[in-house]
């Protein structure tokens, strides 16, 4: 990576880690703010899933960089904050700063709101759901978001089997003709 890509990335962690925030990846992280202990949606693989043609933004993804860049800067600027100019100027931000700056964008009334919304719900989809991932997959490799949750492993072969019920009683007999990999016939 080099330059512009390179930018782009950072700036798409940098937001990532705003909406679900984690610990340092190391010591020289300036994507992630290190503003929450444990692992956040960058470790949950967030870039992955927005870069993801299913998505459907990935085509917008060099618009929203820049434009959260451009925001940046009018917003140190609003807020006499002096960034450093080695990175780009919403990474440079402190997390209260992105925060606060993210916080404006996603507010009813914004004229982009619905883009950095789309964007936040997918940040939120990698950590909460894996959704870039089969997700018998996710949780044998440890998926952060998954094991934060709870998600348990499936059984041996793959499927997962509750022996209890989630309202304590069984709510009914499976059908006659359901197979025995619990599809209907």
């Amino acid at each position: 990576m080099a330059g512009e890509e390179e930018d782009r990335v950072l700036t798409l962690e940098a937001y990532a880690d705003t909406i679900v925030p984690g610990e340092k990846r190391f010591p020289e992280d300036r994507a992630v703010a290190g503003a929450s202990p444990g692992p956040g949606a960058v470790a949950a693989g967030a870039l992955d899933l927005i870069s993801w043609e299913a998505t459907g933004i990935t085509a917008g993804l060099p618009y929203l960089a820049q434009s959260l860049n451009d925001h940046a800067k009018s917003y140190a600027g609003e807020v006499e904050l002096e960034i450093d100019s080695d990175v780009p100027p919403f990474v440079a931000l402190p997390y209260e700063h992105r925060r606060a700056l993210v916080t404006r964008l996603t507010k009813p009334g914004h004229p982009e709101k619905d883009g950095w919304v789309s964007l936040a719900m997918f940040c939120n989809m990698a950590f909460d759901s894996a959704a870039h991932l089969p997700t018998a997959q996710a949780i044998r490799d440890g998926h952060p978001g998954l094991l934060a949750l709870g998600y348990r492993p499936p059984d041996e072969d793959g499927f997962w089997r509750f022996p209890k019920f989630s309202y304590g009683r069984k709510l009914a007999e499976p059908h006659p003709d359901t197979t025995p990999s619990g599809s209907p016939a």
